[in-house]
C-alpha cells in the first residue's frame, strides 16, 4: 500500500507523460503552479490538502482539449490512474467531481457540486490566467489558435453561452474581457481573493500600456 507521499510522487510522473504534448499554457509548468497555489491556498483555508494535490495535479489530464473536444476521454484516464495507485472510492469521486466542476465553463451553469477543497483549486486554477502568467499564457494560447493580437473593429462579446465560449473565434485582448478580467470577482476563498486583487490590477495596468503603444504614443 503505497503512503500518500508516494502517491503524489506517481501523480506527478504521471501528469508529466500526459502532458508531453500540451501547448504551453496547458503544459505541466501551467499544472505546477496551479499544484503550488493550491498547496498555499489550502493551508490557509484548512481544506483536505491531500484531495486538493490530487485534484491541481490531475485537472488538465481531463481538458477536453487534448481531446479534440471530448470531455469523457480524460476523466476516464484520470478515474483508471487513480484507482492503480490503491486510492479508495471516496476519494477518487471527490476529485473527480472537483476536476470536472473546475472549469471556466461551468460558470454559465449553477454549479452542480460544492466542496471547499474545489474552491481552492479552482482559484489556484483561475490565478494562473491573471497576472505576469496569465498574460504571458494568453498570448500563447491565441498564437496557437491563430488568433489576432488586437483588432479594434472587433469587440469583446460579454454575453457568451457556453456553446459560444466554446467555439469563440476572437482576438487575444478581447479574451482579457471575455473572461480574464472576470476572474477576481469569481474567486471562492479569502485567499484567492486577496492574491487575485494583485494580478488583476497587474493586468489593467498591462492593458492601459498596451492601447498607448498600440496607438503609437511614447
Amino acid at each position: 500500500m503505497l503512503d500518500q507521499k508516494e502517491i503524489i510522487q506517481k501523480t506527478v510522473a504521471y501528469v508529466q507523460s500526459a502532458l508531453l504534448q500540451a501547448d504551453g499554457a496547458h503544459d505541466w509548468w501551467h499544472v505546477y503552479r496551479v499544484w503550488q497555489l493550491a498547496k498555499h491556498i489550502a493551508k490557509e483555508e484548512g481544506a483536505d490538502t491531500f484531495v486538493i494535490e490530487l485534484s491541481a495535479l490531475l485537472h488538465d489530464v481531463a481538458d477536453a482539449k487534448l481531446y479534440g473536444g471530448d470531455e469523457e476521454i480524460g476523466v476516464r484516464r484520470i478515474r483508471e490512474f487513480l484507482s492503480s495507485v490503491d486510492i479508495s472510492t471516496d476519494v477518487i469521486e471527490r476529485v473527480i467531481n472537483i476536476i470536472i466542476h473546475l472549469s471556466f465553463r461551468e460558470t454559465f451553469h449553477e454549479k452542480e457540486y460544492k466542496s471547499v477543497e474545489l474552491f481552492v483549486v479552482q482559484d489556484a486554477d483561475r490565478l494562473d490566467a491573471l497576472g505576469a502568467i496569465g498574460i504571458a499564457r494568453a498570448f500563447s494560447y491565441g498564437e496557437r489558435k491563430g488568433c489576432k493580437i488586437h483588432d479594434p473593429q472587433i469587440k469583446p462579446n460579454l454575453q457568451m453561452t457556453k456553446e459560444q465560449y466554446v467555439k469563440r473565434e476572437s482576438t487575444t485582448i478581447n479574451h482579457f474581457y471575455e473572461k480574464l478580467l472576470l476572474l477576481k470577482d469569481q474567486m471562492n476563498t479569502k485567499t484567492g481573493k486577496v492574491i487575485a486583487q494583485e494580478r488583476h490590477a497587474f493586468m489593467e495596468q498591462y492593458l492601459a500600456e498596451f492601447y498607448k503603444e498600440w496607438e503609437g504614443k511614447k
